[in-house]
Order: structure tokens, then sequence, then C-alpha cells
């Protein structure tokens, strides 16, 4: 049975990112778009191999790590309002537009509330002992705060770019798109946080059991 935080599947997960991200690369849909795209990905993974050392992430918050960068290296390779699948149901339901992006800021928020619950509570910045509201209240607004953030960079960006701000916004035309945006990332939080509350506990559990172990022997 793998450990509750694993090396090997972080460099498995690691090796097909490098993968994905290689093949994302080849013939993206408009390449400075691509490399604006993955820079959250990239330097997401930078930081967590980075620190890896000290702080090993969960094996529950690895795998929903990678599978965010590959939505993230998806929509980069096609841009968010182009992804082909969200096309044909655009035009199969009739809908105004390619919805890969609200797909995208639905994950902004399920699986980066995760990183920052597991941070605040293994290094112990937050008591896992106040009132079990004052935590996930906090990891929503935590994460809500950097989609905020992100969408300030994304205006900055495209006001920099001018030519490639469409392709790199992806509003198609909707003037409430970062409000949405926003919107979808909240909810996301909120459903991790219900779905996968318990299991991270468990995960966190184990880690603090296998690291107690470790400094007793040492």
């Amino acid at each position: 049975m793998l450990p509750p935080a694993s090396r090997r599947l972080a460099l498995i997960l690691l090796l097909i990112f490098s993968i994905v991200l290689v093949r994302s690369s080849i013939q993206p849909h408009d390449p400075f778009v691509w490399f604006l795209e993955i820079l959250p990905a990239a330097i997401g993974v930078c930081v967590m191999v980075f620190v890896s050392p000290d702080f090993r992430f969960t094996n529950l918050v690895n795998i929903l790590v990678f599978f965010h960068c590959l939505i993230l290296l998806i929509g980069a390779h096609y841009t968010y309002a182009e992804v082909p699948m969200f096309n044909q149901l655009r035009d199969i339901f009739h809908l105004k537009r390619n919805n890969f992006d609200k797909v995208g800021h639905f994950a902004q928020g399920f699986i980066p509330v995760l990183i920052v619950r597991e941070v605040l509570i293994r290094l112990r910045i937050i008591s896992t002992n106040i009132n079990k509201y004052w935590l996930p209240y906090i990891c929503v607004s935590i994460t809500l705060s950097y989609s905020a953030l992100y969408e300030l960079i994304e205006w900055a960006v495209a006001k920099a770019t001018g030519t490639a701000a469409d392709a790199f916004l992806g509003t198609q035309g909707d003037v409430w798109d970062t409000q949405s945006d926003m919107f979808c990332c909240l909810i996301g939080s909120i459903i991790s946080l219900i779905l996968f509350t318990k299991l991270h506990d468990r995960y966190i559990s184990r880690v603090k059991q296998i690291e107690k172990t470790k400094t007793n022997i040492e």
C-alpha cells in the first residue's frame, strides 16, 4: 500500500504531466496564449517540487492537482473558447458558448481549496480545534481571493497584449464572464470540501502519524 504522501506516485504524475505538457506545446491554436495559459500549471508544479523535500503533499492532493493541470494544458492547447469536445456540446445542446472555461474555473476552486486546507492544517497555521465552520470558511475565502487575483492578472495581461486579449480571456462576448468565473470557483471549492473533507482528514492524520514516528526514531 502506498504511503499517504508517496514520492513514487508524485514522480509518476510529474512524468505524465511532462509528457502531456510537451504534447500540448505541439501546434497549439495560439502559441502566445498557450504560453500564458500553461504558466499557472508550470509554476504550481515547480513550487510543489521545490517544497517537496520539506513538505510532501498527500496523495489525494497530488492526484487532484494532476487533473487540474490536465485541464489547464488542454485549455492552453486549444484556447478555452475552442476546445473541440465542448464546441460539439455547444452545438448539440444549442448553447451560446463553449463552456470549457467554466470547467476550468470550477476546478480552480475544487482543487486549490484542498491545497490551502492542507497547508493551513499541517503547518498549524490554523488550529483544527477551532469552530468547525471557520476552517472551511477561511479555506474558501483564500481560494476565492486567488481566483480574483487571477482575473486581475488576466485583465492586466490582456490590456498589455492587445491582439491576444480575446483568446486569453475567453469571454466569448459575455460581459459577466469574470463574475461567473469566480462564481464557478466558489461553487467548486464548496463542493470539494463537502466531498473530500473526511477523506482529506484521514490522509493528513496518516501523514502526521508517520512524521511523528520518524521524529521519535530520530
